[in-house]
């Protein structure tokens, strides 16, 4: 059996085919330009194989409603070219076989929950803080969606006292994602994140907005573990005060696990998104 796997992100697209034991046998980066620049790319790639089953990760928003006339599509994304477009549709035009359809952030939970850092656990969810703010959601060993896929990265946090900046996101100014993406990061001190020291005073205000979200995403969900991914958080002192962050915001209201087991680091650094992809294309024929 061979599973293609597709993480698309609004800079890059990773294709991948795995076999049966998730073992990935080829792989390929392409840059995320054009729709149908970048897929005469993609079918490129996996015309070379014949595939059982694919799954799709995509940047959203997307259209997740099997019944709806756009299911499949890219919605209102910023990404020039990219909004409204048939994505899923036109990768069914070429190959006739199952296809799992849903975000780049649930297709990593699933792929940390099945392989990762939740790995014998049923539920978790899986936040990525890079350049934007994303969070997917596995509960009961599926990813879960509602009329809509989760957008947790676009909740309200308390803002910080002394935190004057108005924030990055276009949609909402001072959300989670406008407040402690990436770029937020450098736009208040000049800097870019990963050359930030680690003392530096920005970093406890960046753990206090993301453990304000995570401590919002206990009380309405009750993961089993919380997965932090993302380049924001290749940096472990970042976790630490997350996690003392967390403590404080919380309480003593809601008893956790031990913290260091409840809030940890992606235990499959840059690969969880597309091996979720390949397992979730795995799930619709095994």
């Amino acid at each position: 059996m061979l599973y293609g796997g597709i993480e698309a992100g609004g800079t890059k697209i990773v294709c991948a085919v795995a076999d049966e034991n998730q073992t990935i046998l080829e792989q390929v980066s392409i840059p995320t330009t054009q729709p149908e620049e970048t897929l005469a790319q993609v079918f490129q790639f996996f015309d070379q194989f014949s595939l059982d089953a694919m799954g799709i990760g995509s940047f959203g928003p997307i259209d997740i409603q099997t019944q709806s006339e756009t299911y499949g599509y890219v919605l209102a994304t910023p990404k020039k070219g990219w909004a409204n477009y048939p994505f899923l549709p036109e990768l069914k035009k070429r190959y006739d076989i199952p296809m799992a359809w849903t975000t780049d952030v649930n297709a990593a939970a699933y792929g940390e929950l099945k392989l990762g850092a939740a790995k014998g656990k049923s539920s978790c969810i899986y936040l990525t803080v890079g350049t934007g703010i994303g969070a997917g959601v596995v509960i009961d060993g599926h990813v879960y969606q509602g009329i809509a896929h989760p957008e947790m990265g676009h909740i309200r946090v308390k803002r910080n006292p002394e935190d004057t900046y108005e924030g990055t996101c276009p949609y909402h100014k001072d959300c989670l994602e406008g407040l402690a993406a990436g770029p937020s990061l450098e736009q208040r001190t000049g800097i870019k994140g990963q050359n930030l020291s680690e003392d530096d005073p920005i970093w406890e205000m960046e753990a206090d907005y993301i453990a304000q979200a995570l401590m919002t995403y206990t009380l309405t969900l009750a993961p089993e573990k919380i997965i932090l991914g993302g380049g924001v958080m290749n940096q472990q002192h970042l976790v630490e005060k997350i996690r003392r962050a967390f403590e404080k915001e919380m309480a003593g209201y809601v008893v956790t696990p031990p913290l260091e087991e409840y809030i940890v680091s992606w235990g499959l650094p840059n690969k969880s998104g597309i091996l979720g992809c390949t397992l979730l294309a795995e799930s619709l024929v095994s």
